[in-house]
């Protein structure tokens, strides 16, 4: 499949915004907007459980996000699990 056009974070948030990809389960990933897998039951608990464990282990040492997404610069993937660097609030902002 060819890629047409490569879409920046902030033409993916202009998409959100205006309501084109309501109720569709996709992700920014390398400027594409890619389709994401349905969770089932066992996958979300055993993802969650991997985080509390993780959480345990890493406290104070690293952030430990669950099922969110993080902002790159030409993606926004959403993770089941990201370790990511301290303080926390690095992942407020969006590059728009």
């Amino acid at each position: 499949m060819k890629t047409l056009a490569k879409w920046s974070v902030g033409d993916y948030h202009r998409m959100i915004e205006a309501g084109i990809l309501r109720d569709r389960r996709v992700e920014l990933l390398a400027g594409e907007v890619c389709q994401m897998s349905p969770e089932t039951p066992i996958h979300y608990n055993t993802t969650k459980r991997g985080t509390k464990y993780l959480e345990e282990l890493l406290a104070g040492k690293a952030d430990v996000r669950f099922n969110g997404p993080i902002t790159l610069s030409d993606s926004e993937a959403e993770p089941d699990i990201a370790i990511v660097r301290l303080p926390e609030s690095a992942y407020n902002c969006s590059l728009d």
